[in-house]
């Protein structure tokens, strides 16, 4: 205490810990939902690692001591069934999840199929309606405080050139989060987004590898440097713990600072 402020100092580094919580990670194989399902692991979540691969799922519930489950979440009945086969196998009521699926189509908007639009509102923003419903419901009927987060995009927030169904989706999820946010913070439960610019991820890599070598991002941001995934799992894990206690319905972005630039400047 100083003469001024006689307010208690908390354990900082004790705010980071879930010790005694069961987190969903959907989308949990590899990449950033790997990353993230290792960060919740070690600061003491049980995690429930989801996949739609059987394999990825098993793969990452043994390096985390976690649960797997495989399905596919873009359907109603299979994230009930996630629900109640969690809920059974943890022996306890769940307290959030991260929500790290989504893909991007690439095609001209005047050329976009309606095939195209349809399939990227199921994979970025039907699944996180879904979730959001049934574990949402979950949470509040066994009235359990906790915390949802999920990916976005910063194409969400700004202009989706050549993958405007993806932008339009990811700007769907961010209006979601805000909703989920006011609705749900009543019941204890936070609701945010992280939203990723170009991140390095395995399948980035693997269609791109010279981008693992390379001293600069291809896209010019201010941090000069390329995102990976340990940068999302990191925003996750702030935000599904106590050090972001008094946070809900926001979204934030995670780019090397690509968001903030000013048009009006050359790289």
């Amino acid at each position: 205490m100083t003469s001024t402020d006689q307010s208690p100092v908390p354990g900082y580094q004790e705010l980071l810990r879930l010790d005694g919580r069961t987190i969903v990670v959907v989308g949990a194989g590899q990449g950033m939902g790997r990353q993230t399902s290792h960060a919740l692991a070690q600061c003491g979540a049980r995690v429930v690692c989801v996949d739609i691969d059987a394999a990825r799922a098993k793969e990452i519930a043994e390096e985390v001591g976690g649960v797997p489950w495989v399905g596919d979440v873009t359907r109603g009945d299979e994230v009930v069934r996630l629900v109640e086969e969690a809920t059974a196998a943890v022996g306890g009521p769940l307290g959030g999840f991260v929500d790290i699926v989504g893909l991007a189509e690439w095609v001209e908007a005047i050329d976009m199929d309606e095939r195209t639009w349809d399939a990227q509102f199921d994979i970025c923003l039907r699944h996180a309606y879904l979730l959001g419903r049934h574990i949402g419901r979950h949470m509040v009927d066994t009235g359990t405080p906790g915390t949802m987060v999920f990916v976005a995009s910063v194409h969400g927030m700004t202009a989706s050139v050549r993958h405007g169904a993806y932008g339009a989706a990811k700007a769907g999820l961010i209006s979601w989060v805000r909703t989920l946010g006011e609705e749900l913070g009543p019941h204890g439960i936070r609701v945010n987004a992280v939203a990723p610019g170009s991140i390095l991820t395995p399948r980035i890599l693997a269609a791109n590898p010279e981008e693992a070598t390379r001293e600069r991002p291809t896209i010019p941001v201010p941090l000069q440097k390329n995102g990976r995934p340990l940068d999302i799992a990191s925003a996750a894990l702030f935000l599904s713990g106590g050090l972001s206690d008094f946070i809900t319905g926001q979204t934030i972005a995670v780019d090397g600072g690509a968001s903030i630039k000013d048009p009006y400047v050359l790289p």
